[in-house]
């Protein structure tokens, strides 16, 4: 029988971004992020007149945060230790919403932090890119572990009950703001810190039931 696997977002679940992400805006460039919220087309706006920016100038934004600044991302407390003692008990890969060509500095990224892992590039929902990480590995039980519940609410569109998933927001100013996938049905638990959440997850890897 295969081993178990655990499917695990990045930025929010394992490293801080949001934070990072705002602390560079202020200092290098001309717009101000309001983490009051979990939008950013209202979050980011341009320090001189106050007005949102546009689509294409978030996108702009985020794009030269992931090419300059991953170096500035440290892990959520607990993460890498807690990824790592999975990691004993099944295989785990990393399911990243970057571009293509950001796959090899994610995985460069998170060995500087102490985790060696096969990392998944994705755009857009994550159910479809779940389904085929599952037919590759064909694990005898899958975890999948998101901060956002949109990637909860298309995982169980793609899989059912195929997969357990965990809805975890590791970023203190950003969690609150962030709408329960738990609450919407579409996540087996919430649980917003690693302390509590790496026994949850050992149980579900020995397959106890959620």
């Amino acid at each position: 029988m295969n081993r178990p696997l655990v499917i695990s977002d990045c930025d929010e679940v394992l490293l801080h971004m949001v934070a990072h992400f705002r602390d560079w805006l202020n200092e290098e460039t001309e717009v101000d992020f309001d983490m009051q919220g979990a939008d950013f087309t209202t979050a980011m706006r341009w320090r001189g007149s106050g007005e949102p920016l546009e689509q294409k100038d978030i996108w702009r934004y985020l794009g030269r945060f992931f090419d300059t600044q991953m170096d500035r991302q440290l892990p959520i407390l607990g993460a890498i230790e807690g990824i790592n003692t999975l990691a004993e008990k099944a295989d785990v890969v990393i399911l990243t919403n970057l571009t293509d060509e950001r796959q090899l500095h994610r995985v460069e990224q998170l060995a500087k932090h102490g985790l060696d892992a096969k990392v998944y590039t994705n755009q857009g929902p994550k159910g479809p890119a779940l389904q085929r990480i599952l037919a590759e590995y064909e694990p005898s039980r899958a975890i999948f572990i998101d901060d956002l519940p949109q990637h909860h609410q298309s995982a169980r569109e793609a899989l059912a009950g195929d997969i357990t998933t965990l809805h975890l927001c590791g970023e203190p100013a950003l969690a609150p703001h962030i709408a329960c996938a738990h609450q919407a049905g579409h996540a087996d638990a919430r649980i917003d810190d690693w302390a509590s959440a790496l026994p949850w997850l050992l149980d579900r890897i020995e397959g106890k039931p959620a």
